[in-house]
């Protein structure tokens, strides 16, 4: 009995830890993601001295640092200075690694991209992201009043039927996410980024932001732990379920990107077929995750 109970222990220590790291990288993609789709913060870090790179280190590591002795990361609230400053550098670790695969992806680093260049990049837009991690449970945990909320909310609502209740949680989804992917979209469908990015990426590369944006969907909004996640673990119906749901909402924040690239005369009636799928794809992923936001906020 003690050995599988120490067993169930560090499964569950094990299961937890996967879980924080994921609301860390969830965090980091919903604050940094924006910054990923500016050229300008790509010049910056390809040309800024090593000098600059390391005081930026610095800095960003004590702000996120305050940020993990006041919220941070993980579920637990009361953390000690020597806990905090291993979780600080587990979060700059975690905005390093996301923005050097979305760099990658993204097609800003590649082999032919000097050692210099793609550090220098990868520092710049790992600002965001680390800060964003240190910030995750923050502001989508909604620990404070979900509890309180969700009873509420189910003594004052009518009972309805199953099918009327399916509905009306599949259209809450939608409008949520078409919402939240267009507040996004509509920041980045104007600029320039959309159609230099798209212009250097190859059908395979494609179909891994496809990927991406699924991933990064799934994790944020059924593995990282924020809000109403148990609930929507066990709501039923045909887009009510995790998988379904993510596909179905990723899609949705597909039309959202390809509304707002229409909207603002980036793509037209006369372009091939090839350059709207590519535009749309690019912008796909940060659309995404504000569809993502947009339903763990609703």
């Amino acid at each position: 009995m003690g050995k599988i109970s120490r067993k169930r222990k560090a499964s569950n220590s094990w299961s937890q830890e996967f879980n924080d790291l994921v609301r860390g990288v969830s965090g980091g993609f919903l604050f940094g993601i924006p910054m990923l789709y500016t050229m300008e913060v790509w010049w910056i870090g390809s040309y800024t001295e090593p000098s600059r790179l390391l005081v930026a280190l610095a800095c960003t590591f004590v702000v996120v640092f305050l940020l993990i002795r006041t919220e941070g990361f993980r579920k637990i609230k009361d953390i000690r200075p020597g806990d905090a400053v291993i979780d600080s550098i587990e979060a700059l670790a975690i905005g390093i690694i996301c923005a050097t695969l979305i760099l990658v992806l993204l097609r800003e680093i590649t082999f032919s991209t000097s050692i210099g260049e793609a550090v220098g990049k990868v520092i710049t837009e790992s600002v965001p992201f680390s800060l964003g991690v240190g910030l995750a449970r923050s502001f989508l945990s909604g620990d404070r009043y979900q509890s309180n909320n969700s009873e509420e909310n189910d003594q004052e609502r009518p009972h309805a039927s199953a099918n009327e209740t399916t509905v009306n949680a599949t259209l809450k989804d939608i409008g949520a996410t078409l919402i939240g992917a267009t507040i996004i979209a509509f920041n980045i469908a104007p600029t320039d980024e959309v159609a230099m990015l798209a212009a250097a990426i190859s059908p395979p590369w494609l179909l891994a932001f496809m990927a991406t944006s699924l991933v990064i969907s799934y994790g944020i909004v059924f593995q990282a732990g924020f809000t109403t996640q148990q609930q929507r673990m066990q709501q039923q119906g045909l887009f009510q379920r995790p998988l379904s749901e993510t596909v179905m909402c990723y899609l949705v924040s597909l039309v959202a990107a390809m509304l707002m690239l229409w909207f603002f005369q980036q793509l037209s009636f006369d372009d091939p077929w090839s350059m709207w799928l590519s535009y749309i794809l690019v912008l796909g992923l940060p659309a995404t995750v504000g569809g993502a936001a947009g339903r763990i906020l609703a």
